[in-house]
């Protein structure tokens, strides 16, 4: 111990603050050193170079909600660790670990409430839990939130973002892409809307499934759109790709998306949207107020 310790630790009214570890954010596009409160307070959207970081099913349905008011709809129940899967941990110990961390109870939560008054049904990948990775238990969460949105005669609205299917799960994974996309088809053959919102990161599984079959396509500034990765494509083709070309830009520019919206501008989009896709309901609303 140093003298200047020994001094600073014998005067009583001196005492040792502790830094917290999470108090500043660097930021991913920048590099600059943000307060993590107004970065979170800004929708964790950098002020300087307006870079879209990662944001979970709670931090994104109180920022959609008409004053963040929403129903969760429950976690459907499916059999864990149908495959008694084990690599370097247990699948059951991933899950457990990936609960504690997030809150969730998978990778996705689905919510119904209203945006501009408009009733929806919104659907939220957390790539935080397993990078938002497609198993059973999102698949059973995708159809009861497509269930729900029958049900309410409301619009259904997914926020994607995952790294593709549960290796842990092995085929009932993949088993997840047709049973979404059929849960589309009766989503549209009840005449309401699909719209999907691809957030940074989409890709794998996902984008070959629910994530491209949307109504309407938007994507978040930024984000990584795709299915296999930058470095298998061009060992596969054997060619140099143009720069970004995964980016939700590029695929702007290139016919695959309608519409790249900032963050703080998504609400009010999404509820334009929503008035243009339901006017029966729209009109039926406006009525009840």
């Amino acid at each position: 111990m140093s003298w200047l310790d020994k001094v600073r630790n014998s005067i009583p009214f001196l005492e040792k603050r502790e830094t917290p570890d999470n108090l500043w954010h660097k930021c991913p596009g920048c590099g600059t050193m943000l307060f993590t409160k107004e970065y979170e307070e800004n929708q964790s959207v950098c002020p300087k170079c307006q870079h879209h970081g990662r944001v979970g099913p709670a931090e994104r349905f109180a920022a959609l909600f008409d004053g963040g008011t929403h129903t969760l709809l429950p976690q459907p129940t499916v059999k864990e660790d149908p495959l008694k899967f084990r690599d370097s941990k247990r699948y059951t110990e991933r899950l457990k670990a990936a609960r504690a961390k997030t809150g969730e109870g998978d990778a996705l939560s689905v919510a119904k409430g209203r945006i501009e008054g408009l009733p929806a049904v919104v659907g939220v990948q957390d790539f935080a839990f397993m990078g938002g990775s497609m198993g059973t238990g999102v698949g059973a969460a995708f159809v009861a939130g497509v269930e729900a949105a029958i049900a309410d005669r409301a619009p259904f609205v997914m926020f994607t973002a995952a790294g593709g299917a549960r290796m842990q799960e092995g085929i009932l994974s993949l088993m997840q892409m047709p049973k979404t996309t059929v849960a589309i088809q009766r989503l549209k053959e009840a005449g309401l809307p699909y719209i999907v919102v691809m957030t940074d990161p989409t890709t794998g599984g996902v984008t070959a499934s629910y994530a491209m079959l949307g109504d309407i396509q938007l994507a978040e500034p930024g984000a990584l759109i795709g299915f296999a990765g930058q470095r298998v494509i061009e060992s596969t083709i054997r060619e140099k790709l143009p720069e970004g070309f995964q980016r939700a830009e590029y695929l702007l520019d290139h016919g695959m998306l309608d519409m790249v919206v900032h963050r703080h501008q998504l609400r009010a989009e999404l509820a334009r949207l929503i008035g243009y896709l339901c006017l029966p309901a729209t009109a039926t609303v406006a009525a009840a107020n």
